[in-house]
């Protein structure tokens, strides 16, 4: 009987210890979690951090230690050359700025691709049908004609510098700063190349195709149509704004559907003091915040790299770009740090390869300031 109670009192012993180490690590589980909620000390980005992210502004951005952070190379000819990839926060940060400060960008069609080449097939002529009774024989139709888009592309590079003092700087976000200073630097070097590029070592603006007058059933495929202004230099004298109306008629309907205006804000001025017959405006400004104002139903797309209303210039430009224009770009920005050639400061050398070209030429027209 007194070993019975005896055995019963350890027991009961036991589960009282038991029980106080649970509540002790339920309670060290709780001072953890709050903790991991106290709001973050000023220079400390809170929440879940990335271990990759972290070392690549951390270490490599800010110290310059290569340590932990994914090497990849960066030219399609040769992997002697490397860069550090960037992660995929701050890459997808440059891209959505580059779409927010870079038209081109935001209206045509864009691809990423995982090497340095890309090829587009693109079909001319259509598939041919024909008729014929329930028992009447069927020839053989013909065939569409295949042509081969391939975008010139380049290395686009920025190389934005920030003294070590600033990097040293906790409060300093050098991975805001350093998104959004390529991100600038791209925007203006790509918008200018997706209008008026040549093609050698950039992409090929689709202002620098050949242009002719004539309907899309017998232009050569590749060359866009241009629809004249009625004047050299200027627009017609009477009833500007039917032009207007050609330009966006000579687009065939398949294609108006997404359709848009691109001009700069010279041509823009002359075109928003056109009225119709009856006082109203051609032009007519947004109604909501975030939206582009319209052009006879259209909207208008400012593009500072279009040219100035002169003698023979291309100055307007309609179409749909999400079909027409392809930009091809590696998914991966790489950057490089150069604490070395420009002491005191550091330079972040960042380089992504961006093609662009004419897919469907059909797609896009331009209004052509000539009598003819």
């Amino acid at each position: 009987m007194t070993d019975g109670v005896a055995d019963a009192l350890e027991g009961s012993f036991d589960v009282v210890l038991q029980g106080e180490r649970i509540a002790a690590l339920e309670a060290d589980l709780s001072a953890m979690r709050v903790a991991m909620q106290r709001p973050a000390l000023d220079g400390v980005k809170g929440g879940v951090v990335d271990p990759a992210r972290a070392n690549f502004v951390d270490r490599y951005l800010r110290q310059g230690q290569e340590a932990g952070v994914e090497l990849k190379s960066f030219s399609g000819a040769s992997g002697a050359t490397g860069g550090y990839a960037v992660p995929r926060e701050i890459d997808q940060l440059i891209d959505a700025t580059l779409k927010s400060i870079s038209p081109i960008r935001a209206i045509a069609n864009v691809v990423r691709t995982g090497t340095a080449g890309y090829r587009k097939l693109v079909t001319a002529g259509g598939i041919v049908s024909g008729w014929a009774s329930e028992t009447g024989a069927r020839g053989e139709t013909g065939t569409p004609s295949f042509n081969e888009i391939a975008p010139p592309s380049g290395e686009l590079f920025a190389n934005p510098a920030a003294s070590q003092a600033m990097l040293d700087d906790a409060q300093f976000d050098v991975e805001g700063w350093l998104a959004g200073e390529v991100a600038r630097e791209f925007a203006v070097a790509e918008g200018a190349a997706f209008i008026n590029g040549n093609g050698t070592n950039k992409p090929k603006g689709f202002l620098t195709y050949t242009t002719t007058n004539e309907a899309d059933a017998v232009r050569a495929f590749g060359s866009l149509q241009y629809v004249a202004s009625g004047a050299a230099g200027a627009f017609a004298a009477s009833n500007p704004q039917d032009r207007l109306i050609d330009l966006v008629q000579s687009l065939r309907a398949p294609y108006r559907q997404g359709a848009s205006f691109v001009m700069n804000s010279a041509t823009l001025s002359a075109i928003r003091k056109m009225k119709t017959s009856d006082g109203a405006f051609l032009w007519q400004p947004s109604l909501s915040a975030g939206q582009p104002a319209t052009l006879l139903g259209y909207p208008v797309v400012e593009a500072e790299d279009m040219p100035d209303i002169s003698a023979g210039s291309l100055s307007i430009a309609f179409g749909n770009f999400q079909a027409g224009y392809v930009i091809a770009e590696r998914s991966d920005t790489s950057i490089l740090r150069d604490p070395f050639s420009n002491k005191p400061f550091v330079h972040f050398y960042a380089v992504k390869r961006i093609g662009g070209a004419v897919a469907n030429s059909e797609a896009i027209k331009l209004m052509k300031f000539a009598a003819s």
